[in-house]
């Protein structure tokens, strides 16, 4: 995907869930998120985009906390995020592309890691907010959303503090059954975080056979294995033991 995309899906789901912020009230409880009320997710987002922002409008090359939250009425508090969401569309849509600053992980650029981290940062807690409201689920774009599982497959989950980690190794393949080449195949061991591969070309003759094969509409299997919709809008074959798994032991 483009960066222009990832900055597009970024600014409509920032309104989105502000929206569905004001809807739901500072107290409503957060599904996916039991300790969490309304306030929780709009300060954490909120801290999270002034903090992302940081690096594009500010270059450095090591890291820096989060703000700190701030002390606000119930009325300030969307506001207050349509503040910060309204100046990380600005910086991402007015940094240059030779943009120079820490980031994360290793990306094509930098400015195209913190488009594409807080697209999806902000699509996952707008989910949060919408349930929260109890309103539907804005649809995500199929190409976006199967993007959004890459990240999390072969981004954060072979990090050393991922948990995704059965009694005994397992190999899971995850597929988005409406968008080509949205496949990968995670290796799942006791001792050490997934070792993930894109294996697109896997269902040639001789492909690597595995425990588990998990797939679905992309933004199904987006919105499941981030832990926001419940598995069984998937289909599931071989060792069923996965989701429990995940939904144990895969959240970030």
């Amino acid at each position: 995907m483009e960066i222009t995309e990832f900055v597009e899906t970024l600014r409509l789901d920032g309104g989105l869930l502000a929206d569905a912020a004001e809807e739901a009230g500072p107290e409503a409880p957060i599904p996916a998120c039991p300790e969490w009320r309304m306030r929780d997710l709009v300060l954490h987002t909120g801290r999270v985009h002034r903090w992302a922002t940081g690096f594009v409008t500010d270059p450095r090359d090591q890291p820096y906390p989060l703000p700190e939250a701030p002390e606000l009425a119930d009325d300030e508090l969307a506001p207050w995020l349509r503040e910060g969401h309204h100046q990380l569309v600005l910086a991402l849509h007015t940094a240059p592309r030779d943009l120079a600053t820490w980031t994360i992980r290793p990306a094509s650029s930098p400015l195209a890691f913190w488009a594409r981290r807080q697209a999806h940062e902000t699509s996952v807690h707008r989910a949060d907010a919408q349930q929260a409201a109890g309103v539907p689920l804005t649809p995500l774009p199929a190409p976006f959303a199967a993007d959004g599982i890459d990240e999390l497959v072969t981004g954060f989950h072979t990090h050393e503090r991922s948990r995704l980690r059965p009694e005994t190794p397992r190999t899971v393949r995850l597929r988005a059954t409406d968008t080509p080449g949205a496949e990968w195949t995670m290796h799942l061991t006791p001792d050490a975080p997934p070792r993930t591969e894109r294996t697109a070309a896997s269902d040639a003759p001789g492909g690597e056979a595995v425990d588990t094969t998990v797939e679905g509409p992309a933004e199904t299997l987006y919105l499941a294995v981030w832990n926001r919709l419940p598995w069984d809008g998937l289909t599931v074959s071989g060792d069923p033991s996965l989701p429990a798994l995940w939904q144990e032991r895969g959240g970030l």
